[in-house]
């Protein structure tokens, strides 16, 4: 347990907030070199996050594993090993650029079927919505029948009541 909690607080600190605040500088100084490094590592660190969450699940009791993945982010962010260049030169880039085509191709059809997904549930949500109105409109009509006749009679006797029964400076009314 100790070691998740330390684990966490690492990835947080030096795997996001550190390279979050080093990403804003390298855009703020306009620093080419420094725009390509965090490019890298976030390319690399997204690509860990993806597959921490499966390796959380399933091989967590594995001895030291968080003391492993602590070490791992570091080694990743350290410039001086320079781990997420490393990674994204030898293995990300080659991957991505070999299957480019068929990830583009994904992209765009699921693009499309969230589309059209969407779509589908919007109008089934105005199907719903309508029906809804309309059956709690039919309902309230003998209830809104009562209601109408309730408020003619009151207004009615309000009508009635002479000036001399309401309080104060409404008498001269």
């Amino acid at each position: 347990m100790v070691s998740w909690m330390i684990c966490r607080l690492v990835v947080l600190v030096f795997g996001m907030l550190y390279p979050a605040y080093a990403s804003y500088k390298a855009v703020k100084t306009k620093n080419i070199r420094e725009y390509v490094r965090w490019m890298m590592y976030w390319i690399v660190f997204a690509l860990f996050m993806a597959v921490e969450t499966f390796t959380d699940i399933f091989i967590s009791w594995f001895p030291f594993y968080y003391e492993i993945k602590m070490a791992f982010v570091l080694w990743l962010l350290s410039p001086y090993t320079k781990g997420a260049s490393l990674l994204y030169r030898k293995f990300v880039h080659p991957s991505l650029s070999r299957h480019e085509k068929e990830i583009d191709t994904c992209i765009v059809q699921a693009k499309e079927r969230s589309y059209e997904t969407m779509l589908s549930f919007g109008k089934r949500g105005l199907n719903i919505a309508a029906s809804a109105a309309v059956q709690a409109a039919t309902k309230g009509i003998g209830q809104g029948a009562c209601r109408t006749a309730t408020l003619r009679m009151s207004v009615g006797q309000i009508q009635r009541q002479s000036p001399s029964h309401l309080p104060g400076p409404e008498r001269s009314l």
